[in-house]
Parts: structure tokens; C-alpha cells; sequence
């Protein structure tokens, strides 16, 4: 099977629906496999993909992305905006209806005061919140009655969906949370691996990194949904076990991010068990380049903060010569097929805000040595590796363990050996490096490494929140538990500006022009950022699973409630 028969999956599947829709239950146990194992169920502590959508099983925001990206209601009864009255004509109000009669899934009512409550979760100060880029410019929150909820901002919001929009920013409720505020976040084990929930299901138990049992919301909205009763969703392996699982032996029937070469997948898929499905979104695979210094000799709680400066990577001349070392075209060969574009944008869609920045594609081992030799680093002792005021040029390179992001490493290595620079290479546990944990060394967040490797992307088709996540002062530190999106460290007082800018810009062609500057800023300029693949998101559910809609856009476990078993 070649892979761009794969690539059809996600659309034929989303054309498999039940003559009649099955009783709450009736379809027994559906078995899910994410290689990379959760660590927690609240994406307020985590800015890991595995965490947020295994959450997304249990916690629910007021309304989602789907397949399209087009915004559509959950909790909320409708979709607030300026033609409805839901957003105020000066774009500083978005006033949010929630359906009637919601439940919690230990079947208290879910009210406007959750609502509230989990905005002021998320911005207390010492909360950490992984998601705080959400509640930009928000100023404060009213609850006129049980149902309502209205979200001044301090200034014109264009896009006033950031706050509890999609699988990033779902509703807490506050009897749950509310003595978990602030420093207190990650102390609330049970609440945080047992969130009660509105969503299709409830935690039965939770394993941190193995497994967790999960059964039908008794008190979910539709009583026809979920058709599973039970849900085992398993963590941890590797993504060609996980493919095998349920394109081979049918052991599973779903599993996530199947980050494997094409031909692998391909010749998975002969299995005849499950069908792969794939979609392009905004997903990157990229290296983040720490401007902090992250050497062990630091007292703990300096180490990658900015206090101190990268004694190497500070220097744009260097990060850019790493950029240019790069064949991200041969990286698309060997990691993805046509799964895969290579991409100099941290942001490669929707078209509006995707920079035309190609700088990138073209690999430039000589002008990588000689713009190395312009910033004083050397060879002087024929040893093969570049030196400067006795320092070796030297770097740590971390990422989470995959095959083809080892391949990726191998490759990368060889490059910058061959322009004299050393690379140690080390990969973490995908469960642990993702996991958030603020005690752990090995976390990407915590970035004890001079580049890191990862892909994430953002919620819906605007990318005004994700775009913010590298302004000033968000960078993961002690005082955050280690929490905050600014995962490089990067501070620009004038990207900070522009950030403004876009977020009291209205019309589109200029937000367009507004991000793609942003992205070129990250990408282009500083270099602080360096985007490699365009990645598709592939997956696989087995023959027998039907009303997977795959979703690039939010969660893929989106509509998780609609998921019922083909009968053979």
C-alpha cells in the first residue's frame, strides 16, 4: 500500500456512520495506545500533546475545533459573535451562554462560577499554568447568572477565543479545584490524575506513564453516548508498537502520532487489522535553541534561567550556521514521505498566516563554516571541532526517544560535525520529557540542554495564542514550577510589541502580515527557533472502530463520544 492512499484515510472515515446510533455502553471496551504515556489529566499542568488529549476524554472546553477548524459549541449553546451579539462591537466583551441542564459527571450542575473559576486558575500568580497564553488580555470575568458568562478584555480582541476554547482550555470544576489555586496546582494529586469531568467519560483509575481506566459519564449530556462503556487507554512503547498493535495484531484500536518512515507504516498497514489516517495542520517538528545556560555547574534553580546567558548560543551567527547545516529535504525522505514537508516556519498554516520564508531549504555546509569563522569559532588544533576563547564548541542535543527522531539526531550530528561543531546526543522517555514533572531534570520545559527536539501545534486556525507563547517572562522557571511556553528563553521587547499589535488587529490580511512578521522574527531572524519538518499527524483505528474523524485542529480524541464498533 503506498503511503498517499494512507493519506486518505482521515476522509473516508469520516463517511463511516452508524445506520442507528447504539445504546450508552452497549459497544463494550474500545482500547487506545499512546506511545507517548500521560503523566497527568489536566492540560492546565502540562503542555504535553499526550496529556492534553487524554484529558480531552474527561474534560471539555465551552466549544472546539473540528475537523475543519471551524469553531463549533460543547458546553457552550452557541458559538458567541459580533452577528449573534456574543461579541461586542468594540471586540473587548465575548459573553458565552452555556447549555442548560449540565452536568458534572458526579452530577452536581455545571454553572458560569466553573467558568470563572478555572480563568482565575489558570492566571493565579505561582500556578504554573501551561496554558496561560489562553487568557491574554483578559481583565476580568462576570457571572451574571448561573448560565452566563462574560470576559471583558483591556483591549480589542479580533480573535476573543483563547480563553476555553478547544482541548488546551477546558472548563475545572471549581468545588474540585478551587483549594488548588495558585502554588497549590501540583499538589493536587487526585484532582489532577481524577478530574471530574462533563466529557464522554470518567477516570476509573489512573497509572501516571502505564494506564488508565476510564468508563461511560453516567450524567453525559447525550444518554445515547458514549456507545463504549469502558475505555483502557494504554501509555508508554514506542510508535512502531503501538502501529503493529492495531494495524497487525488488532490488539488495539486506536493509536496516536505514528511517527514512523513511510515505507514501515506502508508495509504495517498490509496487516489488513486497522487503516492509517493522516492530515496536514500546523504541526512542526523543530530545534529549539536555548539562550540560557543550562551546564550543571549552576546552582540548581539558575540552571536555564535568564540569568544566565548561553555562552554559545547567544551568538545569532552560531545558531544560524547550526540552521544552515541542515537538509531538511532529506530529513522529509527518511523520517515522513509525503507525510512530510520541509518547512522553515514555526507556523505553516492556515495559508493567511503562513510566512513565504524558504531561506531554509537550502542546505549551506560552506556558509555555515565560514559564518562560524566570522564569530570567532576555529579549529586551531586540527581536532575537527571549532574552538573560541579556550571553549569547545560543543553541544548538548536532547529529544524524546522515537526511531525517527533518532535518525534525525544521527543525521543533524554528522552535519555539524562536518562544519566543527561536537554533539552529545541524549533522548528521554517521551513520558517523562513531555510529562511536566517540576521534579524531574529531564523534562523539555526545564531544558537542562543546549537544543532540544520536538513538534507541538496550537488549537484552531488563529495563531495569536501560540505566536504569544514567546513573549517575556513565560519561560518555564522555578517560580512557574517549571511551567510556561517560552521554552527558549527568547525575550524581544519589540516582538512583545508587535504581539499588541496583533492582538488589536482586526482585519485579516493585516493579522496575516502582523503573525508572519512574528514567525519570521522567531525563525528567520533571531533564529531562536528552527523549523525542520511540516509535519502530517498520522494515526491509525482499527476495521472495526468507526466514527473517527481525524482532527488536526484540536484534540484528535475530539469526538471520542461518537466512536462506536462496526459490527463484521
Amino acid at each position: 500500500m503506498k503511503l498517499k492512499t494512507l493519506m486518505l484515510g482521515a476522509a473516508a472515515a469520516s463517511v463511516l456512520a452508524p445506520a442507528v446510533q447504539a445504546e450508552r455502553g452497549e459497544d463494550g471496551n474500545v482500547n487506545i495506545i499512546y506511545w507517548q504515556a500521560p503523566s497527568i489529566m489536566t492540560p492546565y499542568l502540562s503542555g504535553g500533546t499526550k496529556d492534553i488529549e487524554a484529558a480531552s476524554l474527561v474534560l471539555e472546553p465551552l466549544g472546539r475545533y473540528d475537523e475543519t477548524g471551524a469553531l463549533v459549541p460543547y458546553l457552550a449553546a452557541e458559538i458567541p459573535t459580533v452577528e449573534n451579539g456574543g461579541v461586542s462591537e468594540d471586540l473587548t466583551q465575548i459573553t458565552w451562554k452555556l447549555k442548560e441542564g449540565l452536568l458534572w459527571s458526579d452530577g452536581s450542575p455545571v454553572t458560569s462560577a466553573d467558568v470563572k473559576f478555572t480563568a482565575d486558575y489558570c492566571m493565579a500568580p505561582e500556578g504554573g499554568c501551561a496554558q496561560f497564553a489562553k487568557f491574554t488580555g483578559v481583565e476580568s470575568i462576570e457571572t451574571p447568572d448561573d448560565l452566563t458568562v462574560v470576559v471583558n478584555f483591556d483591549k480589542p480582541m479580533p480573535n476573543p477565543y483563547g480563553p476555553f476554547m478547544g482541548g488546551q482550555s477546558p472548563i475545572l470544576q471549581k468545588a474540585q479545584f478551587e483549594d488548588c489555586v495558585g502554588a497549590a496546582a501540583s499538589t493536587c494529586t487526585e484532582a489532577n490524575f481524577n478530574p471530574i469531568g462533563t466529557g464522554p467519560f470518567v477516570v476509573d483509575e489512573f497509572k501516571p506513564n502505564d494506564v488508565i481506566s476510564l468508563s461511560a459519564n453516567p450524567n453525559y449530556r447525550d444518554p445515547e453516548k458514549p456507545a463504549f462503556a469502558t475505555v483502557t487507554f494504554k501509555g508508554g512503547g514506542d510508535a512502531e508498537a503501538a502501529a503493529r498493535a492495531v494495524l497487525q495484531t488488532g490488539e488495539y484500536d486506536y493509536a496516536w502520532n505514528l511517527q514512523l518512515a513511510p515505507d514501515v507504516l506502508a508495509s504495517m498497514a498490509e496487516g489488513g487489522e486497522g487503516t492509517p489516517v493522516s492530515a496536514f495542520g500546523t504541526l512542526v517538528e523543530r530545534i529549539e535553541m536555548n539562550l540560557t545556560d543550562p551546564s550543571p555547574d549552576l546552582p540548581e534553580g539558575e540552571r536555564s534561567t535568564v540569568a544566565h546567558p548561553h555562552p554559545i548560543l547567544s551568538d545569532e551567527k552560531v545558531r544560524r550556521a547550526l540552521s544552515m547545516a541542515i537538509d531538511r529535504e532529506l530529513l522529509v525522505e527518511v523520517g515522513y514521505g509525503q507525510a512530510g514537508r520541509a518547512t522553515c516556519n514555526l507556523v505553516p498554516a492556515p495559508e493567511l498566516y503562513a510566512s513565504d520564508n524558504t531561506e531554509c531549504l537550502t542546505q549551506d555546509l560552506e556558509g555555515a563554516k565560514a559564518l562560524l569563522e566570522e564569530a570567532g569559532w576555529t579549529d586551531t588544533d586540527g581536532d575537527g571541532v571549532r574552538e573560541k576563547d579556550g571553549e569547545k564548541l560543543s553541544l548538548l542535543y536532547q529529544t524524546s526517544t522515537n526511531a525517527v527522531r533518532q535518525d534525525f539526531q544521527a543525521l543533524i550530528k554528522d552535519w555539524w560535525r562536518q562544519i566543527g561543531v561536537e554533539t552529545e546526543l541524549r533522548n528521554v522517555d517521551s513520558s517523562v520529557f513531555f510529562g511536566g514533572d517540576p521534579g524531574s531534570p529531564d523534562t523539555f520545559q526545564k531544558f537542562y540542554a543546549d537544543v532540544e527536539m520536538y513538534a507541538n501545534n496550537f488549537d484552531g486556525t488563529d495563531p495569536q495564542s501560540y505566536l504569544s507563547m514567546y513573549r517575556c517572562g513565560n519561560e518555564p522557571k522555578p517560580s512557574s514550577q517549571w511551567q510556561g511556553e517560552n521554552i527558549n528563553r527568547f525575550c524581544n521587547e519589540e516582538y512583545d510589541a508587535m504581539l499588541d499589535e496583533l492582538a488589536k488587529t482586526g482585519e485579516l490580511e493585516k493579522r496575516g502580515e502582523i503573525a508572519k512578521k512574528l514567525n519570521d522574527m522567531l525563525t528567520k531572524e533571531s533564529m531562536t527557533i528552527v523549523p525542520l519538518v511540516d509535519r502530517g499527524r498520522v494515526s491509525a483505528h482499527s476495521n472495526t472502530l468507526g466514527g473517527v474523524v481525524l482532527n488536526t485542529w484540536d484534540s484528535e480524541l475530539w469526538n471520542a463520544a461518537d466512536w462506536y464498533r462496526i459490527d463484521e
